[in-house]
This record gives C-alpha cells, sequence and structure tokens, in this order.
C-alpha cells in the first residue's frame, strides 16, 4: 500500500512538474517574440516600469496620494522642489505621488475592459464566420448598428444608461443593499467591452473565414464535431496571432478612452488618483501650475508610446522567421 502512495505521489508531482515546466516554456516563447525587436524592447520596458507603480505605487509615493491637512493646503500649487518633485496640486497633495498611485486604476481598468472588448467580438466573429447564412447576417447587422455610433458617444451612452440602473441601492424590506461599490470602474470596463467589440468582431470573423475552408476544419465537420468544438478547440488556436495582435492594438486605445471618461468626471471619483480626472481638476490652474496637468499627461503619453511600441514589435516578430533557439 506504502508502495502504491509512493508510486501515486510520484505520478501527480511529474504531472505538475510537467504542467509547470509547459508554462514555463510558453512563458518564454512570448517574451522571445516580444523582446526581438527594439521597438519590442523599449515598449516591454515602459510597460514594466508602470506595471510595477500599478502593483506597488501607492507604497512607493513618498507622501500620501489621497490626504491632506491644512499645513498641506499652504503649500498648495507651489512649483517643483525637493520635497514634492512634480509640485503640489490645489490641495496641496503630492503630484508625483498621484501620478505613481494613479498608474493603477487606468491599467486595471483598460486591460480588463480591452479583455471584455477581446472576449465579446472573438466569440461575434468566430461564430458570424463559421455559421455563415443568416446568423452571420444577423450579427453583422447588428455590428453595423454599433459601428454607426461614435465611441466616444457610445460609451458616454452606456455609462448613463448604466449609472441610472445602479446607482441607487436595491432595498428589499427596509434593508438596502449596494451591488458595486466601485460602480465607475466596473461601467467604464463595461463601456470598453462593448465598444470594442464591434470592430474587433469584424477583424476576428475575416480570419476566421481564411481558415474555415482549410483541411482540419472540414475534417472535424466529416468527424461529426460539433461547432462549438470547431470555433474554439479548431478555429481560435489558429488565429491567435490575429487576437493577440488586436489585443495589443486595443489596449492604447482602451487607455485614451478611459482618461477621456475620467476627464469628463465619468471614471474613478475623487479622491482616488486617476490620470484624466487629474487633468480636469488642473485645467483651471493650468497658466500658474501647468505641472499639475502635465505631469499625468505625460505619464498618459508615455504609457500609450509604451503599447504603441509593444503593439509594432509583436507584429514584426510574428512576420519574422523563429531563429533556431525558439523552435525548441
Amino acid at each position: 500500500m506504502m508502495a502504491i502512495q509512493e508510486l501515486g505521489s510520484q505520478v501527480a508531482g511529474g504531472g505538475v512538474g510537467a504542467l509547470l515546466n509547459g508554462a514555463g516554456q510558453k512563458i518564454r516563447r512570448a517574451l522571445s517574440i516580444v523582446l526581438r525587436t527594439n521597438s519590442g524592447r523599449i515598449g516591454f520596458g515602459i510597460i514594466l516600469v508602470y506595471l510595477v507603480l500599478a502593483l506597488f505605487g501607492s507604497l512607493l509615493a513618498p507622501h500620501s496620494p489621497t490626504a491632506f491637512t491644512s499645513e498641506d493646503l499652504e503649500i498648495r500649487l507651489t512649483g517643483p522642489s525637493v520635497d514634492h518633485l512634480l509640485g503640489t496640486d490645489k490641495f496641496g497633495r503630492d503630484v508625483l505621488s498621484r501620478v505613481m498611485a494613479g498608474a493603477r486604476s487606468i491599467i486595471w481598468i483598460s486591460v480588463v475592459g480591452t479583455a471584455l472588448g477581446i472576449a465579446l467580438g472573438t466569440t461575434m466573429g468566430m461564430t458570424a464566420g463559421y455559421l455563415g447564412g443568416k446568423t452571420d447576417q444577423l450579427i453583422m447587422r447588428a455590428i453595423d448598428i454599433l459601428l454607426a455610433f461614435p465611441g466616444l458617444l457610445l460609451a458616454l451612452l452606456v455609462i448613463n444608461i448604466g449609472a441610472q440602473r445602479i446607482s441607487d441601492p436595491i432595498c428589499i424590506n427596509d434593508i438596502c443593499i449596494r451591488l458595486w461599490p466601485s460602480k465607475e470602474s466596473w461601467l467604464v470596463i463595461l463601456t470598453i467591452g462593448i465598444a470594442f467589440m464591434p470592430a474587433v468582431s469584424r477583424v476576428i470573423r475575416s480570419a476566421t473565414l481564411a481558415v474555415k475552408p482549410l483541411e482540419f476544419v472540414q475534417s472535424a465537420r466529416l468527424r461529426g464535431e460539433s461547432a462549438f468544438y470547431i470555433i474554439f478547440r479548431e478555429i481560435l488556436p489558429n488565429i491567435t496571432p490575429v487576437v493577440a495582435v488586436e489585443a495589443s492594438i486595443r489596449v492604447s486605445f482602451a487607455l485614451l478612452l478611459t482618461a477621456s471618461l475620467g476627464f469628463l468626471g465619468l471614471g474613478v471619483q475623487p479622491p482616488t488618483p486617476d490620470w484624466g480626472l487629474m487633468v480636469s481638476e488642473a485645467r483651471a490652474n493650468l497658466a500658474s501650475a501647468p505641472w499639475a496637468a502635465l505631469a499625468p499627461a505625460l505619464a498618459m503619453g508615455s504609457l500609450v508610446v509604451g503599447v504603441n511600441l509593444l503593439a509594432d514589435g509583436i507584429r514584426q516578430s510574428v512576420r519574422l522567421p523563429l531563429s533556431r533557439g525558439e523552435t525548441q
């Protein structure tokens, strides 16, 4: 019995080891693709800096990004100094600390919103491309209707409708429950997903139509496999590069859309630091204290540039032949 248990533990350990080894190989392969070009390396470095800020920005900040006292009000709108490298805002809060802490909200909202848009668009595009016929026509006509709305206008529409639905708590027998404590963040994520879904679905549909006539798809159909199996087990793995490139492109648009909504006061609400909201709050004192608006604007610009460089690097790497070491 002990021998059987030892054998089972060895098999289980070997399975876990093989799983970790496979995951490590995939991560190394992904990094090798990203770091093969100069633009990919520069973009990856910029994004890595902001990821560190998103994870540890509040801890690394030299001052509190939200709290302020009466003493802080006495140094409001002061220029860069030794104690405040990027100056202070209208409440005397350190601008550098708020920029560092504000990276978290804009990055996670943009990434999650992009993931939602990619998931919805990929599902709709593959379904329309593979099934064809009336299903294709119905889905694509709905997509055309959504594409008729400008992105920002569609975002405002979704946020206003969603805010009316969840702005008030649900009350049952004098017991009130608020479902989403941070509803603004989730509304922005939902807005990004809905805004990106139409364009992504058209790209994925085109990729699906290119893969659909190939032999492995026809073989799966002859075996009697279901449409769900063919779409997600045969077609999706073969259009993954298209999905990856589309996702890398959409992240930069998501960052700009999130900042725009924050500037309009429809994103993260104060006192939580948000780059778009910081620019909006500082515009009244732009002539006398430009650093309060320039710092978050430059942070946003550099992050978008980093994402675009990474996306260009991925596109260039996909077209380049793999080296001998990467094929192992």
